[in-house]
């Protein structure tokens, strides 16, 4: 029996696409034969009818759509799907997949099989998918953590000319391990990582693409040390030692050699530390971080490279928790090298309030700006000057962004009989360019948004009764558009619940300039009604009236009946 359930276990491993773990220290729940099959879905079954003044819609259309999804020990599943309707149909099935991932744990041992992606460090290893195996070590007596992992992270791609969005790649493979110890008082962690990729394994590669094969170590070491109570600090410096060009044999020394390193290598470095202090319900920390221009590590796809942050953030609550006030700020620029005609300087600040009176008044607040700061010098300026005196005026461009958010709740009556709901949202965005001090025109925006909604149920008759109202200004150069409009709606459950209708009506008015663009009214009518706990017939009649500027009025009505089986 033992040998007929790994049988099956393997096979639908295979068939099944989605990651997978694997629990071996509880294999008598996770297998038995209450789990071995369990078949569920739905069918479904649906007419629209539709009478209005838009030629484009048909007037009738019936769809019909069903899925089936088997189940084996509650791990692997075979989906499958259908869809037919009066202009066509489709069905899906299950198939092999393009990539398969296990994760099978075996108390503090997890491994990672297949088409996976580990994290050790933002530095070296950091998200990339790999095709091979990991393991995660974590001894339950011992303060200690180990990542290892070894596969390839980029298959061979032959140059196409035909497919010019199809870059050519070498074949990649790569390892790295990390291990991290931690104390209660103090922690200590290292990684590496290296990939390099094999130049025979691509036949036909012009060199205009240059695409060359790499080699890349990278590590990274980091600490964390509690220096007195509640004071805190984490270091963590990160070196990538890349080779843009491994063909080339020109090594040096004896390092070059350990490490692949020739004429085409460069060396970068990356700084990261955080300094945390608590006292007396106050959290304050100062952050920094610098990552040198070009830093780069093959197992991530993405670096922000070329920068230095400044950050700080503070939090504390006051009046016996019920307030709570965070505040963030921080700098980053670029051009650490001075070799760049441009330099940007970013800062970013944002604080939150929210103050959670008792469970029926809840107030949060909230503001995040955010400015980017562009110094230009063309090179032209450097190429035609005559004295060092000439051309001192660079372009200084600053691109501004507010966002501010008001949110009220407040539940203003809740016993056993009703409850009485209000709540209030503002919004506010804006942007803008900036140019010498100066927006330039046409260069802001704004955005305000207004929601409020009342909500009232009776909880005996099972009646909800919303009404809302909302306000949006939008300004855009010359353009200063505004949408108003309430809304309105009731439902109820009868018959046990079984029987749920509803009715909503919305009003709302666009203008541009004070100039009304249209005027839309709609009516929605809804009915739903369950029969065994597995059966749902519903029915829900739309009412739609435009009114368009320089356009005749129109109607539409939209009228669908559905049945829904679940097993």
């Amino acid at each position: 029996m033992k040998l007929i359930y790994s049988c099956i276990l393997v096979v639908f491993i295979v068939f099944s696409g989605n990651a997978q773990q694997i629990r071996f220290d509880n294999l008598k729940e996770q297998y038995n034969k209450d789990n071995l099959l369990k078949i569920n879905g739905g069918v479904s079954a649906n007419t629209v009818f539709y009478s209005g003044d838009n030629p484009m819609r048909d007037r009738f259309t019936w769809i019909l759509s069903g899925n089936v999804n088997v189940s084996f020990f509650n791990q692997f599943n075979l989906p499958f799907s259908f869809n037919f309707n009066n202009l066509g149909g489709a069905y899906t099935y299950p198939t092999m997949p393009n990539r398969l991932s296990l994760h099978p744990v075996y108390k503090w041992v997890a491994a990672h099989i297949g088409d996976v992606s580990m994290t050790f460090s933002p530095y070296t290893l950091s998200g990339h998918q790999f095709t091979g195996a990991g393991v995660d070590l974590t001894p339950e007596h011992l303060p200690l953590k180990v990542s290892i992992m070894y596969g390839r992270l980029l298959k061979a791609t032959e140059y196409n000319p035909d497919e010019r969005l199809n870059m050519p790649a070498y074949k990649r493979m790569g390892y790295g391990a990390k291990v991290l110890y931690d104390k209660d008082k103090y922690s200590l962690g290292m990684s590496f990582f290296s990939a390099k990729d094999y130049e025979n394994s691509l036949k036909n590669l012009p060199d205009s693409l240059a695409v060359l094969p790499q080699n890349n170590v990278a590590m990274s070491w980091e600490a964390g040390l509690r220096l007195i109570k509640n004071l805190t600090l984490t270091v963590e410096y990160g070196i990538s030692l890349l080779t843009r060009d491994r063909r080339i044999n020109n090594a040096s020394s004896f390092f070059d050699r350990l490490f692949n390193q020739n004429s085409t290598s460069s060396t970068y470095h990356a700084l990261h530390t955080d300094l945390s202090y608590r006292f007396m319900k106050n959290t304050i920390s100062f952050g920094y971080e610098r990552v040198d221009p070009e830093y780069q590590s093959l197992g991530a796809y993405y670096f922000t490279n070329d920068m230095e942050n400044y950050t700080v953030s503070y939090a504390r609550p006051f009046f016996k928790d019920k307030l709570t006030f965070t505040v963030n700020a921080g700098l980053q620029h670029d051009n650490l090298d001075n070799n760049k005609s441009e330099e940007i300087q970013r800062f970013v600040g944002s604080a939150n309030l929210n103050y959670n009176h008792s469970e029926r008044l809840n107030v949060s607040l909230s503001y995040s700006n955010f400015q980017s700061y562009t110094n230009i010098k063309s090179q032209f300026d450097y190429i035609n000057e005559i004295t060092d005196y000439d051309n001192l005026d660079t372009l200084n461009f600053t691109q501004l962004s507010q966002n501010a958010t008001l949110n009220i709740n407040w539940n203003i009556k809740a016993n056993e009989t009703q409850k009485h709901n209000i709540s209030f949202n503002l919004n506010y965005q804006e942007a803008a360019d900036k140019q010498n001090d100066m927006v330039r025109t046409g260069g802001a925006s704004q955005f305000y948004n207004f929601a409020t909604n009342y909500g009232l149920l009776f909880i005996p008759q099972s009646i909800q009764i919303n009404t809302s109202a909302n306000v949006t200004y939008n300004t855009v150069g010359y353009n200063n558009m505004l949408t108003y409009g309430p809304s309105i709606g009731a439902a109820t459950k009868l018959f046990n619940n079984n029987l749920t209708t509803g009715i909503t009506a919305s009003y709302n008015v666009s203008t541009n300039n004070g100039d009304r663009q249209n005027s839309i009214f709609n009516l929605r009518l809804n009915i739903a009604y369950t029969i065994l706990k597995k059966h749902n017939l519903n029915a829900v009649l739309i009412n739609q009236s435009r009114k368009m500027k320089e356009q005749p009025k129109s109607d539409d009505i939209t009228l669908t009946f559905g049945y829904m089986y679940n097993f």
